[in-house]
């Protein structure tokens, strides 16, 4: 996987940074990527405001920004498809969100089919919106395909009729796959459901959980030990770890992180990725 740093990341949705036959990728913090693949700009769980400091000012947990906006809403030139893993506000963030979809009217917005009122209720346009429902494909492109997979965040939280508003996301981009786990914990199933696509490169977060965040309606992610345990298990040979950095009382201590970023493990290849680094790597397209 190449790595190049940039100035900004408005830099990022230039044409002349394309490289085809590649999959590139920018952390935007949190669990917030681009994606950019030929002439397709995909960015999931954008949060580029600070709207939980607003609305959790004075509260236990303030929700106050460790991390500089490395790119404001307004700012983005392109995109063609944003995603929301679930509804908490730093995954579907009104304040991004309402920008982007008032600024871009011909880009679609995925989101879990159960959270599409609450989607509009945000600020996205009901015209833009596409429902996602686990296991039902979309198809982007012949070459770029979605797949929605459950996600457990502490919990699933299901529908009468059975349908999940906590998702995680396969990208297929040509016979590579990609698996952005939105919020989650472990669930019995998942390793046999990224075994069978198979994953090759997946994105994860290890701000882990406890009882204390937990009893504070904080819910909690994968330990760290589990994300390495998932990706070996499911025979996927690239990590890119994430859910840190953003806010003091859900992040990961950075003593951790740099011992990630120098362990040693036959199979597998983890990535702590840094805001203003693109990440990019060849696609087969056989």
């Amino acid at each position: 996987m190449k790595d190049r740093k940039v100035d900004s990341l408005k830099k990022f949705f230039l044409n002349d940074h394309m490289e085809y036959d590649c999959v590139s990728i920018a952390w935007l913090g949190q669990a917030g990527f681009i994606f950019k693949y030929n002439e397709i700009v995909l960015i999931i769980d954008p949060y580029l405001s600070d709207y939980l400091a607003k609305k959790y000012k004075g509260k236990i947990f303030p929700h106050i920004r460790l991390m500089d906006l490395p790119i404001k809403p307004d700012e983005i030139s392109r995109v063609n498809y944003v995603l929301s893993t679930h509804p908490h506000s730093d995954h579907m963030d009104p304040e991004t969100i309402s920008i982007l979809s008032e600024t871009h009217r011909n880009c679609n917005f995925i989101v879990p089919g159960p959270e599409k009122e609450e989607a509009i209720k945000r600020g996205i346009n009901k015209d833009q919106i596409i429902e996602a429902y686990v296991d039902r494909e979309i198809e982007i492109t012949e070459e770029i395909k979605i797949i929605p997979i459950p996600a457990k965040h502490e919990e699933f939280k299901v529908n009468k009729d059975g349908e999940h508003s906590f998702l995680g996301y396969i990208f297929k981009f040509g016979d590579t796959s990609l698996y952005h786990s939105g919020d989650s914990i472990p669930y019995e199933g998942l390793v046999d459901k990224l075994k069978r696509i198979p994953v090759n490169i997946a994105l994860m977060p290890i701000n882990g959980r406890d009882e204390y965040r937990l009893s504070n309606n904080i819910a909690g992610n994968f330990l760290i030990p589990e994300v390495i345990k998932i990706c070996q298990e499911a025979n996927i040979k690239k990590l890119i770890v994430h859910h840190f950095g953003m806010f003091s009382y859900n992040t990961v201590p950075e003593k951790r992180l740099s011992l990630l970023k120098t362990k040693n493990l036959d199979n597998l290849k983890i990535l702590v990725p840094e805001v203003n680094h693109i990440y990019s790597f060849k696609v087969s397209t056989n």
